[in-house]
């Protein structure tokens, strides 16, 4: 395959989910992943699993992020270029026509009813992947406890990911010095 035609590839990809997912960036995560790990064999679980977090912390959009990522391990810079116009631009053009229609209408009921009516169908889009993505990141009955513990601080204390992430990196790294000096012995 030609290199104009994987950036191409790069792109479509990326459009396609982009255009056909609902729901905003963590919707995308198990179609970006179908498709890099389990269509294209672009990346390997681990890999992918390794991008998401790097992708999660970042500032920005986490699709975006992991297309830009994607692109970027795939194709180098001109790939990440070609993967991150493909997720945005199916957005970019929604928005628009959105925006031009809406106005007309956005006092309808129905139209009113029908967003409401989306709205606990994204939620499950949204939640139904997360038993994949935690089984691939190795969450299980013993340490399910974590990510529980990590929402509830996230949604009912307030706690900044942020701080959420940075404790994390400091518990890899105390556990890991911890294991050095068990195995020394």
């Amino acid at each position: 395959m030609s290199i104009i035609k994987q950036y191409w590839e790069l792109f479509l990809v990326f459009f396609k989910i982009g255009a056909f997912t609902f729901g905003g960036g963590y919707a995308m995560i198990p179609l970006i992943r179908n498709e890099v790990v389990g269509k294209k064999l672009w990346l390997d679980d681990d890999e992918f699993m390794d991008m998401l977090a790097i992708a999660q912390s970042m500032p920005g959009p986490i699709a975006l992020n992991t297309a830009l990522f994607v692109g970027n391990k795939r194709m180098g810079f001109k790939g990440s270029l070609f993967s991150g116009a493909g997720v945005i631009l199916p957005s970019f053009i929604i928005i628009l026509l959105v925006a031009v229609v809406f106005t007309q209408f956005k006092e309808n009921a129905v139209i009113e009813r029908i967003f409401k009516g989306i709205r606990p169908a994204v939620v499950a889009l949204i939640a139904a992947p997360l038993l994949g993505l935690g089984k691939s990141a190795g969450v299980n009955i013993k340490n399910i406890w974590i990510p529980v513990i990590v929402a509830l601080s996230v949604w009912l204390l307030k706690i900044s990911p942020v701080f959420i992430i940075l404790g994390a990196i400091l518990l890899g790294i105390s556990h890991l010095i911890y294991l050095k000096q068990v195995l020394k012995k």
